[in-house]
């Protein structure tokens, strides 16, 4: 399945300049990765983003926002939100930010 490639260069834009960033194509899309945790991705149209266990359910609850399953498991810790969502330009750097504070939590390998 292709992914957007309009909402990776937002996602890009949003995400320059910080350390360890890195791109890489999984899950049917591409994930953006700080220091080698993902933090958030393209999924289709979709934003996919790591927000960690305890803000899963809160998560959940907003619009537009549904659990990450493409294997027929639920990734707990992980949300799909839909393009209705982040077309607004802040409402997409709150995603992407919630996704670079949740990796930049995760301890390095």
């Amino acid at each position: 399945m292709a992914y957007s490639t309009e909402l990776a260069h937002r996602i890009r834009e949003l995400l320059a300049g910080k350390t360890g960033l890195t791109e890489k194509k999984m899950f049917g899309g591409i994930a953006f990765m700080l220091n080698g945790k993902i933090a958030c991705g393209v999924s289709g149209d979709d934003l996919m983003v790591r927000v960690g266990p305890e803000s899963y359910e809160a998560a959940l609850e907003l619009s537009h926002v549904r659990v990450f399953d493409i294997t027929g498991r639920p990734m707990t810790g992980w949300v799909l939100v839909e393009p209705a969502a982040t077309q607004n330009p802040a409402d997409l750097a709150a995603w992407v930010e919630k996704g670079a504070i949740f990796a930049s939590t995760l301890p390095t390998k």
